[in-house]
């Protein structure tokens, strides 16, 4: 039985379109995010994390614990900057807390929780 080499194929700049249509946070938004997830995971509130990048969302989820549904997620998708926002705040249920156009925004839904937290 003869093995034959397995072949890997680059991506080449401009012809790998998965690349291309996939949806991200930029550096302020994620160090935006980031301040907010260490603010709470001090308080005690969150524990885990989780970063999904698709072609038409990027997700930021929330966990209490290591389970499999999260306490909240942070969305992205920018199809719908011109209508509702491209900003969103989901929680467990799947109930849209709150949408925007700016990322601060649509974060201070999160404010009156870490300032309950915090006056406990």
């Amino acid at each position: 039985m003869v093995e034959e080499p397995i072949k890997l194929h680059r991506a080449i700049a401009g012809r790998d379109m998965s690349a291309a249509l996939q949806v991200t946070f930029d550096r302020p938004e994620l160090n935006r995010i980031l301040t907010l997830y260490g603010r709470m995971a001090a308080a005690g509130e969150w524990r885990d994390y989780a970063l999904d990048f698709l072609s038409e969302t990027a997700v930021f989820s929330v966990f209490r614990r290591a389970s499999a549904m999260p306490l909240f997620r942070i969305g992205k998708r920018p199809e719908l900057r011109a209508r509702q926002g491209q900003y969103c705040v989901i929680a467990a249920g799947g109930v849209i807390l709150k949408r925007g156009h700016e990322l601060a925004q649509v974060l201070k839904v999160f404010d009156k929780k870490l300032l309950k937290v915090l006056g406990e």
